[in-house]
């Protein structure tokens, strides 16, 4: 039996949601497939415009400004960069609220090449005010943030990834610690789908782990309370992402920051996701050869 993706908890999820007439499912060709028996039951609620991504936010901004809740689904690239300047007018400028929901992470569709690649999909968001996302290391995860963001009324981002962790944290925005190495020692955070390789890579050594599947807003009071001087941060995206936040947050305390994640140089490869991580370093035995680098100096 093969086990349930994230993808197919978010298919799932959505059709759920679409029983409140609020709701609305926006396709742009991506998954529309998958969403044939929600559109059979809800025909009214599930609207797939074909292969306009910017059109797609449009539709959804205009939805929002009659009072309904649109989830708008795509892969990442074509979801966050391609319609970026839809994003910030349609919605942001507007004043109102869309839920956009992408799948690809940054590379799971690596073998599709560079257009299938979105690592600065979180950085993108991270440029527009109020905005919440999410970052699933789990498909267990996924029912409960959707349901969470779909019931509010502010945008928010749910970056789905064909990549995940052994245990479902579903509670999880706020840090919480899973592997306690004591007072003072250095603190790990890792999003989402990146906490299995950091745990393998720090078992020998006294750090301090703590997971979060919610990278904005960021936790920064479990951040204070947690750290000492030595902060890591991996993030299955664009390296440095949430630099800026952890470095303000802890900005009147000494301490060091290493942020890890996908690296800016354009690889020109193909390959699949755990080639990725092992090039970018995010496989366990990258991850301990930066933290041992960092720890050790």
């Amino acid at each position: 039996m093969t086990a349930m993706t994230m993808r197919d908890a978010f298919v799932t999820s959505a059709e759920e949601v679409l029983a409140d007439p609020r709701s609305m499912i926006v396709l742009a060709d991506i998954s529309a497939a998958a969403f044939e028996p929600a559109a059979a039951r809800y025909p009214e609620q599930v609207v797939n415009v074909g292969i306009r991504e910017q059109l797609m936010i449009g539709v959804a901004g205009g939805l929002a400004l009659t009072g309904q809740r649109p989830i708008v689904h795509s892969y990442a690239p074509f979801l966050i960069e391609r319609a970026y300047e839809q994003i910030k007018l349609d919605l942001d400028h507007q004043g109102i609220g869309a839920v956009l929901v992408g799948i690809g992470g940054s590379y799971d569709r690596a073998a599709a090449g560079r257009t299938h690649l979105a690592p600065a999909d979180v950085a993108l968001i991270d440029t527009l005010d109020g905005w919440t996302v999410h970052v699933p290391g789990h498909p267990d995860e996924v029912r409960p943030l959707l349901r969470d963001v779909v019931c509010g009324r502010d945008s928010a981002y749910l970056r789905l990834s064909t990549q995940v962790n052994a245990v479902a944290y579903p509670e999880a925005g706020d840090l919480r610690v899973v592997r306690d190495a004591g007072p003072g020692a250095p603190l790990l955070v890792a999003v989402g789908p990146v906490l299995d390789a950091a745990l393998h890579a720090v078992a020998d050594r006294p750090v301090t782990v703590a997971f979060t599947h919610r990278p904005r807003p960021f936790d920064t009071a479990g951040l204070r309370a947690l750290a000492g001087t030595e902060v890591i941060l991996v993030e299955p995206y664009l390296a440095g992402t949430s630099t800026r936040v952890a470095a303000e947050a802890l900005a009147d305390r000494p301490h060091r920051l290493l942020a890890l994640g996908v690296g800016r140089a354009e690889l020109r490869r193909y390959g699949g996701p755990e080639d990725h991580d092992r090039w970018h370093g995010l496989d366990a035995a990258g991850l301990r050869r930066s933290v041992d680098a960092f720890l050790d100096a």
